[in-house]
């Protein structure tokens, strides 16, 4: 008879600094206690043997040959599941007599074979690393799997989370109210869980940096799995708690630029000086103004783009100086095809012609009727 073997395999990993999920280890042997003429003496055979290439683990170690001398020999052992005593972290392992994957996993599997090679990529990745197999298939059960070009939208923002969303190849990027990228995920990596489960709408535009393949999961199949799962919630509220303080350090960070207020308060000409005096290097928006909203990029202080009431460049940038109200905010950034792209002018020049122009404008609304100047028609001459 061989010696009795049992596997256990890792269902849940809590930050255990060695091990991942879906990591498996082969427990063998016997621990029995020996009477002999009133005297006792304690025997073990018990072995713990890591299935792939990793760093061994003292206390994971003790923690299997102690669940031997629990039960004596490791065929002994009953389906269940075991935590580590841990260190930084943890894990919980599950034995489960004669069963790699959940039968729902591996017919998932089986039937798509696309869907297996992306999870077998996936599976080192922290999300994949939380969820045991039942859990997982009953995720992926529902899922979708969508392709996106470089440049596609994938959800906008304001809209209503309907999905949550798993880079499964590729990444993505988050946009901020102006279109810039302001971070990237990528694969194996979540998004649109925040508006899932706070049952808002979304929060941030999130835009395919490249070809991508993205895991979709409905909002009534994940509910449900989430409700089921303490690990996974558990999850998901630190998932939030990073993503929450990451949102608040960046609205700080608007705030505390001060570039943010009325055109009532400064004027379209001394907020654009104050952008040039000051080097700054960003997106100007204005919005609640009398033609839509203006656009306005900024390289270091120099207009390098403009847009306003169909206008582009320079007849833009004099069109918003004649604007009295609306509400401005500065993003500081710029996408990448932006940092090589020519001046419109020299901005202290493109500023005096504005304001010439305006200056013109007021002169010729004083003007009475049949003046001759700026009206097409002769000046008036006396007799």
């Amino acid at each position: 008879m061989g010696v009795p073997r049992v596997i256990f395999r890792v269902c849940e990993n809590l930050n255990c600094p060695k091990f991942q999920y879906g990591d498996s280890f082969t427990v063998s042997g016997v621990a029995v206690m020996m009477r002999t003429n009133g005297d006792s003496s304690f025997v073990s055979s018990a072995a713990v043997h890591a299935n792939q290439p990793r760093e061994n683990c003292e206390i994971l170690y003790g923690d299997f040959v102690k669940i031997i001398i629990k039960y004596e020999r490791a065929d002994q052992i009953p389906d269940c599941l075991i935590s580590c005593t841990g260190c930084t972290g943890s894990l919980r392992l599950e034995h489960i007599r004669n069963r790699k994957n959940a039968p729902e996993q591996e017919a998932l599997l089986q039937s798509n074979k696309e869907l297996a090679a992306l999870l077998e990529e996936l599976s080192r990745f922290p999300f994949f690393q939380i969820i045991s197999p039942e859990s997982l298939a009953e995720l992926l059960r529902n899922a979708e799997l969508e392709v996106f070009k470089k440049d596609d939208i994938i959800i906008r923002q304001g809209e209503p989370g309907t999905k949550l969303y798993i880079v499964a190849e590729g990444k993505v990027s988050i946009l901020n109210d102006t279109g810039i990228s302001i971070s990237t995920l990528e694969q194996g990596e979540i998004f649109g869980e925040m508006s899932l489960i706070c049952d808002e709408n979304i929060g941030a535009t999130v835009q395919a940096a490249a070809d991508c393949k993205i895991l979709s999961v409905h909002h009534r199949h994940f509910q449900l799995v989430l409700d089921r799962y303490p690990a996974m919630q558990r999850y998901f509220t630190k998932l939030m708690a990073q993503r929450l303080s990451r949102s608040n350090k960046i609205r700080f960070d608007d705030y505390a630029s001060g570039m943010i207020g009325r055109l009532e308060e400064i004027p379209p000409e001394a907020l654009f000086q104050t952008l040039h005096t000051n080097a700054k290097t960003g997106i100007l928006t204005v919005t609640e103004v009398s033609k839509g909203t203006a656009r306005f990029s900024i390289r270091q202080g120099a207009l390098i783009k403009a847009s306003y009431a169909g206008q582009k460049g320079k007849e833009a940038f004099f069109l918003i100086l004649r604007e009295k109200k609306g509400r401005f905010k500065f993003n500081p950034g710029l996408p990448k095809e932006d940092f090589d792209v020519p001046e419109i002018g020299y901005f202290m020049k493109l500023l005096m012609e504005g304001l010439q122009q305006l200056d013109e404008d007021r002169s010729a609304r004083k003007r009475p009727p049949g003046s001759g100047e700026g009206d097409g028609n002769p000046p008036l001459v006396s007799p």
